[in-house]
């Protein structure tokens, strides 16, 4: 079973139709949206501060989600899949996005909507990225956004949509 673990008061919220892996850990001030997955290894650690997550979220393998203490929060939109091994440390993550796996996104970077950050990517803190797909350390642009990265994206976070219903 899941470690889903009060911490400092704060209990964390599971929207409708979620599927939280066996060893998936979920702490603290966490709120997620309905029909999430959270697989195996993944660490959400609400434990210095927030982590909100919308609607048909993804966060794959062994990802991590943390913040600072009083000093970021980490936001995730609707519709967005969070790679294996990807790091998000107090960034907001905008709607319809993809973080490729092993990508770090750093304390109150911005990703736009529409957006897909590509495997190894590291977003510096503070960074404010406009629509486009980014690779690199640190992330640089290296395609302007579009409806076919836009549906790209959607995509991936829909197919996760069925691959949750497999381990309910």
């Amino acid at each position: 079973m899941a470690i889903i673990r009060e911490l400092r008061g704060f209990v964390p919220k599971i929207g409708k139709n979620c599927f939280i892996a066996e060893n998936a850990v979920v702490v603290g001030d966490v709120e997620m949206g309905d029909d999430c997955s959270i697989w195996y290894g993944a660490v959400l650690r609400g434990d210095v501060n927030s982590i909100k997550i919308g609607d048909r979220v993804n966060i794959q393998d062994g990802a991590v989600l943390h913040t600072l203490y009083q000093r970021s929060v980490c936001e995730i939109g609707n519709d967005v899949s969070v790679g294996h091994n990807a790091v998000i440390h107090g960034a907001k993550v905008g709607n319809n996005v993809l973080v490729g796996m092993g990508a770090i996104l750093m304390d109150n970077a911005v990703i736009a909507d529409n957006t897909i950050i590509a495997a190894g990517a590291v977003v510096l803190s503070n960074s404010v990225l406009e629509p486009g797909v980014y690779a690199g350390v640190p992330a640089k642009k290296v395609k302007d956004g579009s409806e076919k990265i836009a549906e790209m994206a959607h995509r991936n976070a829909q197919g996760y949509m069925t691959y949750k219903e497999w381990y309910k």
